[in-house]
């Protein structure tokens, strides 16, 4: 069942996905070459902590950490720890925070330093698959639609889309109902209403699109080791369209 969240559920919502928004600004200043993942962990707790909010990952199914930290082949689900940043590296960096019971979710993946041109192409059409999704969330649209458009952005760039895993609705649960796959067949699946909340999270890597979970079961890399994106907003369905609630008022949506 797909919930339909009302304006005071929203208002919760805009808050937890304002600090998971400031707490991504905090990342972004702070990923530098020498940093340890650990450290990024760090800051991202204390501030979500700070902002009386708690962070949603920490022990979600057994997850030791305040953020997903994973960095060149790894996709997703990375452990913050020891490992230190090096110029040229890429760290994907997920992030949610729960405030007074509703959870926020956002992905960003951030260039240590100047990368390959390869590399900064990778994170630009990740990074525009999602907003080509976004710009279709409205009201009567199927979900599988928003799908295809990020599948037609990714692979018209020769990269692959991760089938694995996938976008999903979010509320007072982390994940909830739907699935948003990162591909499909448009005018398919449920039809958006106002109220719904989604979190769309296109997954992408450079080479072939399967993925393996290393030995700690939850670090998730590539299984031909290229290297990979990751990018999400947690976004609601308006009367007449869609809001960004893990986006700060400064910056653009679209």
């Amino acid at each position: 069942m797909i919930i339909c969240k009302s304006e005071s559920e929203l208002r919760l919502m805009r808050e937890a996905g304002r600090i998971v928004a400031e707490t991504h600004r905090l990342m972004a200043a702070a990923v530098k070459p020498g940093i340890t993942t650990g450290e990024l962990d760090r800051i991202a707790e204390q501030y979500i902590r700070s902002q009386n909010a708690v962070p949603s990952f920490k022990s979600y199914n057994g997850f030791p950490s305040s953020i997903c930290a994973s960095v060149n082949d790894e996709l997703v689900h990375g452990f913050p720890g020891s490992r230190k940043l090096n110029e040229g590296d890429i760290i994907s960096i997920d992030i949610g925070a729960q405030f007074e019971g509703y959870h926020g979710d956002s992905a960003w993946t951030y260039a240590v330093g100047s990368v390959t041109p390869e590399v900064q192409r990778l994170l630009d059409v990740t990074e525009e698959s999602l907003y080509a999704g976004l710009a279709l969330v409205k009201p009567d649209v199927r979900l599988y639609t928003i799908s295809h458009a990020i599948q037609k952005v990714i692979e018209a760039a020769g990269f692959s889309v991760v089938r694995e895993y996938v976008g999903h609705g979010i509320g007072a649960e982390l994940h909830e109902e739907p699935q948003i796959p990162n591909y499909g067949i448009p005018d398919r699946g449920p039809r958006l209403k106002p109220g719904m909340v989604l979190a769309i999270e296109p997954m992408v890597n450079i080479g072939e699109r399967y993925v393996r979970t290393l030995e700690d079961d939850w670090t998730v890399v590539t299984q031909d080791g290229s290297w990979c994106a990751h990018f999400e907003h947690t976004v609601a369905v308006t009367e007449d369209g869609f809001e960004i609630l893990t986006i700060l008022p400064q910056q653009s949506e679209v």
